[in-house]
């Protein structure tokens, strides 16, 4: 059986997460500790009782949602297994992709937490508030999404597909009158759904650029290694494990489309017939179901799924 680790994105935090892991495991409590030092403040006390809406910003749930995921990689490691034992690859949606890296190795932990909170911060700072927005669009084909949004783009209009999360679900992204104008083109065009997302800013599009250009800086100031194991890069939906490959790649992520249906897909082409969902939530396994019923889905994100897990190894 071969295995690949897969790291959830921004919408998978809820408030609670990562409580049960921090009073079960002394390891997981060690991470939260670590994370909320590196950014020099109690993120973990917002993580376990809110308030929600401070959770939700940008520069807390990213460095939040890789602080459960860390911790849960931390038990595991502490009870014998290595990354590379487990798994063949890694990949992360958006910031799970610094997740993933982090578990591979190629960062450490707190630069993980800090580059996180710059992207965060970044990512929230690059457009005025109320200026972008993001739409899913349900049951219209790729190029019929695509066509959308050139048209609605044209000019000096930005619209364009964000994250392609497989299952008939795109996501697209850029100025509000462009993605309104693109998902009203997406119904006419037989969209089931076209629906505009409660987010603060149009992320994976072009109008992240100031973000893409401090993320370079920042990217170019860490340390990296190369991970212990293939990362499928998002932008790609292929492996790469060159660090300054990796860090440019990630760079391109900010502004480029998040290929999740392909990394996926090249997962199931390449061998691999179990992803486990190493974090917060189970998204990442309900469009795993989605994008390839064949293969098997297991969300490592609280102690019984961890013991669950550690159990079958066993078996």
């Amino acid at each position: 059986m071969a295995r690949a680790f897969t790291f959830p994105g921004q919408g998978s935090q809820t408030v609670g997460m990562g409580k049960e892991l921090a009073e079960t495991f002394a390891e997981a409590r060690a991470v939260f500790d670590e994370v909320d030092e590196a950014l020099g403040e109690k993120l973990s006390t917002v993580m376990f009782e809110g308030p929600e809406e401070t959770l939700t910003l940008t520069a807390n749930a990213q460095p939040a949602l890789m602080a459960v995921s860390m911790a849960v990689m931390r038990v595991i490691e502490a009870r014998g297994h290595r990354l590379e034992d487990l798994a063949s690859h890694v990949a992360g949606h958006s910031l799970g992709e610094y997740s993933a890296l982090c578990a591979a190795g190629t960062f450490s932990l707190a630069d993980t937490a800090r580059l996180l909170r710059i992207r965060g911060n970044a990512m929230q700072s690059a457009v005025a508030p109320g200026e972008g927005a993001m739409a899913a669009i349900i049951g219209l084909e790729a190029a019929d999404v695509q066509a959308a949004c050139e048209e609605a783009a044209a000019g000096d209009a930005v619209c364009q597909i964000a994250n392609d999360n497989g299952g008939g679900q795109l996501v697209i992204s850029g100025m509000k009158p462009a993605v309104e104008h693109a998902a009203r083109i997406c119904t006419d065009k037989g969209a089931k759904r076209a629906v505009m997302l409660p987010v603060s800013a149009p992320f994976h599009s072009a109008l992240m650029q100031p973000a893409a250009d401090a993320m370079r800086q920042a990217l170019a100031d860490v340390s990296k290694k190369a991970p212990v194991v293939p990362v499928i890069a998002n932008v790609r939906a292929a492996p790469v494990t060159d660090p300054e490959e990796i860090a440019e790649l990630l760079v391109e992520q900010v502004t480029g489309q998040v290929r999740w249906a392909e990394t996926v897909a090249w997962f199931a082409a390449n061998g691999v017939d179990t992803l486990a969902e190493v974090g917060a939530g189970k998204v990442l396994s309900g469009l795993a179901r989605r994008i390839d019923r064949n293969l098997n889905s297991v969300a490592l994100g609280t102690p019984s799924d961890i013991d669950a897990f550690l159990a079958s190894l066993e078996s």
